[in-house]
């Protein structure tokens, strides 16, 4: 738990000089809790009581297991930058020491969490834009969306990262000049969905596929076992002269997505076109833009699932980004252990197994 101490320690305390449980002992029964499921401060409390033997192992406890109330406390004081300052900083350390390795396609998306608003305010939860590493399938960082503004979320958390040896992927909502400008000074390439809204810029990149040009292209089938297969064709020009409409761009892409259910006829061709500022080859195109899914699939989702993130009522002051940021370290830590089983496994394991949560504890390390 090395690591864990040097990217924490250095956070202040929100509470009186007299507290009695040292933050970073508070910080370590947080995380334990929550990966063995806890999804409030009265079950994080809970879960103390129950292995206060076990985290002795480890931790000083020398007043004893914390208070719910001292949990929450800690959740609403604590400045969240700092805290996710101190999460990316983790993970990188994490990373080195696992030989996890985030760069590649690294996915930019926004995401809601649904059950953190104030009384009355039900249809503007507190929004967050997260970044995801696609192969490493770990979450790289969180960033509150200023006045639920998800394009400013994502300019501002992409200030923060390194962006060496990345293809950042995002949707249409993403696609303007101040994004792809974030990306390239920080060292990486993108890749975003341009459609419609973006008016003469995509009717140049749909213009330029209707005429005739050298071109690079490739099918791929890809058969699931849901009784539906889907034909995907990706096209990709070079093009250098849209760079000075929008920063870095030197080539086009275009895929072309038609799903058929068995026994049925085909659905008609769903066609979405990319900005490039790397030359992709078709097969490359297609790989990344699949896995700008991975964000969706691989953390929203299991965060929902398996976290019950969008039913947390966590609300008040900064406990809701708090404990979004201390799920999506857990989840790193459940993803990142070389057991095969499934996350809600490791869960369930590390909850009814002490020996299997102190692996999980002391892989940190």
């Amino acid at each position: 738990m090395q690591k864990f101490r040097k990217a924490f320690r250095r956070l202040e305390d929100p509470r009186a000089a007299n507290a009695r449980h040292p933050l970073l002992e508070v910080l370590l029964v947080l995380l334990a809790a929550v990966i063995c499921g806890a999804a409030s401060c009265a079950e994080i409390a809970e879960f103390g009581r129950s292995k206060k033997e076990l985290l002795r192992l480890f931790l000083l406890l020398e007043h004893g297991i914390p208070s719910h109330d001292t949990f929450s406390r800690v959740f609403r004081l604590l400045d969240p930058e700092a805290f996710e300052r101190a999460f990316r900083q983790f993970m990188a350390a994490f990373a080195k020491a696992n030989g996890l390795k985030l760069s590649g396609v690294v996915a930019v998306d926004g995401k809601a969490l649904r059950g953190a608003y104030e009384r009355g305010a039900k249809a503007t939860p507190l929004h967050l834009v997260n970044v995801f590493a696609v192969e490493a399938r770990m979450a790289l960082a969180q960033h509150k969306a200023p006045g639920r503004n998800e394009t400013a979320g994502a300019l501002e958390v992409l200030e923060l990262l390194c962006l060496e040896g990345c293809i950042v992927t995002a949707d249409a909502l993403h696609c303007h000049r101040g994004f792809a400008e974030a990306v390239l000074k920080r060292g990486g390439e993108h890749a975003p969905v341009i459609k419609g809204n973006r008016g003469l810029l995509f009717e140049t990149v749909t213009q330029q596929f209707a005429r005739s040009g050298k071109r690079s292209t490739t099918r791929q089938i890809d058969r699931s076992t849901h009784d539906r297969s889907e034909t995907r064709t990706a096209t990709v020009m070079r093009n250098k002269t849209l760079a000075k409409r929008f920063p870095g761009v030197v080539a086009v892409g275009r895929i072309t997505s038609r799903r058929r259910l068995r026994g049925q006829r085909a659905d008609p061709p769903v066609v979405r076109y990319y900005l490039l500022s790397k030359y992709l080859p078709p097969k490359r195109l297609l790989y990344v833009t699949r896995s700008h899914w991975g964000i969706e699939n691989s953390l929203h989702w299991v965060l929902d699932v398996h976290f019950a993130e969008d039913a947390n009522r966590a609300r008040k002051d900064h406990a809701p980004e708090n404990f979004a940021i201390l799920r999506r370290l857990a989840l790193n830590i459940l993803r990142a252990h070389p057991d095969r089983k499934s996350i809600r496994l490791k869960i369930k394991r590390a909850g009814w197994d002490n020996a299997f949560l102190m692996q999980l504890l002391s892989h940190m390390r």
